[in-house]
């Protein structure tokens, strides 16, 4: 399975960008996923998990109530819409597959990033 990141870009803080994670193979649908983000100098970190189904979803604390994790099966794609952006939201922002947990351990498949940076 590969994974491909996009959307992410230079956003002022109360914008918006939705990040889109692309992936190939023929049971990709049928898999869980989860975004991460990883700021300089901090560990990787959890953002958002959905089941495969997309009846489930998580978040992270400091994202709740501002960034939704979807997905479109038919396209096998997975998508992060992030409202409300905060300068501390800047990281790069990966996908990871095949897990629906907070630990990164756990995923067996990762994108290659894509950077998010918010301005004050």
């Amino acid at each position: 399975v590969q994974l491909v990141e996009s959307g992410g870009g230079l956003v002022q803080a109360g914008g918006s960008l939705r990040l889109s994670c692309a992936a190939s193979g023929r049971t990709a649908s049928r898999f869980d996923m989860g975004w991460f983000r990883r700021s300089p100098g901090k560990e990787r970190e959890f953002v958002a998990g959905i089941s495969w189904s997309g009846g489930s979803g998580s978040y992270v604390d400091s994202v709740k109530g501002r960034f939704t994790i979807s997905r479109d099966n038919a396209k096998n794609t997975v998508y992060l819409q992030m409202n409300s952006l905060k300068p501390e939201d800047t990281a790069v922002y990966y996908c990871a597959a095949d897990a629906y947990s907070e630990d990164a351990r756990l995923y067996d498949y990762w994108g290659q990033g894509t950077q998010v940076t918010v301005s004050s």
